[in-house]
């Protein structure tokens, strides 16, 4: 295996599990979406705004857009899962679909206003992804609704099964 397959790999993982994760918080009111939790982020749509906001900006600045830095949506202006996803959902997208398009001479390059190469911040994105993930799955225990186990090795070996 080549150095894009594991990261073609790794970015699936990660969108696949965030997609489960939604389904997830769906079972959700409004008032749990928002409940502040007394770590990192607080509430699960901090911790979502938090993760839409990093994605955002990291693939901005792959790509070399200029407002990289300044993409900083704020939890406040989104008050409830709905409006969450409408701001994850093409932030998720465009990450997978520009990460997905890389091959291996472009996983080396390192974008103009970056000191890394591409696939260190890919790969930073996916374990920032599973960081936050796995503390808004917490959250969603403690408030009733059902989770999942993240491991990598487990959905490798769903993806397998299914194809």
């Amino acid at each position: 295996m080549g150095m894009i397959e594991l990261v073609h790999t790794m970015v699936a993982y990660n969108d696949a599990l965030h997609r489960k994760m939604w389904e997830s918080i769906q079972q959700l009111s409004d008032e749990l979406f928002t409940a502040s939790i007394e770590y990192s982020h607080g509430s699960i749509r901090n911790q979502l705004v938090h993760l839409a906001a990093v994605d955002g900006r990291w693939t901005r600045g792959l790509k070399g857009l200029p407002d990289a830095r300044s993409f900083n949506p704020h939890a406040d202006d989104y008050p409830n899962a709905s409006s969450v996803f409408t701001l994850w959902e093409p932030i998720a997208r465009e990450f997978y679909e520009f990460a997905m398009g890389m091959d291996d001479d472009r996983l080396l390059q390192i974008p103009q206003g970056m000191n890394e190469p591409c696939w260190q911040v890919i790969l930073h994105v996916v374990n920032h992804g599973t960081d936050h993930r796995a503390q808004v799955l917490r959250a969603l225990h403690d408030f009733g609704a059902s989770t999942f186990d993240q491991d990598l090795i487990i959905h490798l070996w769903r993806t397998k099964r299914a194809t």
